[in-house]
């Protein structure tokens, strides 16, 4: 039985004593996007707003099979039923979330841009480097970390503008998408907590999450980049790139933030209550629940 948000609360012991904190509803939902209209520069025709959230778009899918596979494996060692319960609705929201990205790709494939050699050498990666070096604990440990630096640009799309001018369906993909985040941005950090709760496995896990997030953020963001060279002259980038300017601070201001913000020693995802703003956007915009 899912929990009640109103008045389900997480408990933790730590260094102050008792906390208790909101924990939210997991709810999967299935939007069923149709991207065939979707234009080539989607985000308010800036081609580079564009190319950087299609570069991140693109390593939503496997991230998250990497996520779940990291959590999963430590299932066995979950004794707290709510929390076993959350983790198969974590695993169900991520496996829905590369399903409606992987949906997109085709758009993008459709405006000419080679993706797939990039998304293997991502995979090979990922999954036959990473996986296979990295002690599954610091594997869970990075997913903590990942999942709470998603949680941080979920925050940041669900309450400032920074969507605003995109196009309706990436709108609503990337807004549904964040909001699951926010209902999820716990669990992997309950898990690790479960399964090694020292400081030093959850710093080794940021460290491990910053150095694979951005370069592969930035690396698919350049060869998208110069696929589209003929239509980037540098007057364009210049330009555009003072439109994104502020959204680009905003993003690195809260990333910065987010990092200190975990390395607290009594940090936990749930201390800032985000909640309501993945309530508020599916009373707006309902989405059927799988």
């Amino acid at each position: 039985m899912q929990s009640d948000v109103s008045d389900t609360t997480h408990e933790r012991e730590g260094d102050s004593g008792r906390h208790h904190r909101r924990r939210p509803t997991i709810t999967t939902r299935r939007p069923g996007l149709d991207f065939s209209d979707v234009p080539k520069y989607w985000f308010g025709g800036n081609a580079l707003g564009t190319h950087g959230a299609n570069a991140l778009n693109l390593l939503f899918p496997d991230g998250e099979r990497f996520f779940v596979r990291s959590v999963r494996r430590y299932l066995d060692s979950v004794d707290d039923a709510q929390l076993r319960a959350d983790v198969q609705r974590f695993v169900e929201q991520e496996a829905q979330h590369g399903v409606e990205h992987e949906h997109y790709f085709a758009a993008l494939e459709a405006h000419g841009f080679v993706i797939r050699p990039m998304l293997k050498a991502y995979r090979f990666v990922a999954f036959r480097v990473i996986e296979r070096v990295a002690p599954p604990v610091l594997r869970l440990s990075a997913t903590a970390a990942l999942e709470h630096l998603t949680a941080t640009f979920a925050k940041l799309a669900l309450s400032n503008t920074v969507l605003d001018h995109a196009h309706p369906t990436m709108r609503s993909l990337l807004s549904w998408h964040a909001a699951e985040e926010i209902e999820h941005r716990a669990v992997a950090f309950d898990v690790l907590q479960k399964v090694d709760p020292r400081w030093s496995t959850r710093a080794a896990g940021i460290a491990v999450a910053v150095g694979t997030l951005f370069p592969f953020w930035v690396l698919f963001q350049g060869s998208l980049m110069w696929q589209d060279r003929a239509n980037l002259s540098l007057a364009r980038l210049r330009e555009e790139r003072k439109v994104v300017k502020d959204k680009t601070e905003d993003r690195r201001v809260a990333q910065q933030a987010a990092v200190l913000d975990y390395l607290r020693r009594d940090f936990h995802p749930l201390d800032e209550d985000t909640t309501h703003l993945a309530e508020a956007y599916f009373a707006a915009h309902p989405v059927a629940a799988r």
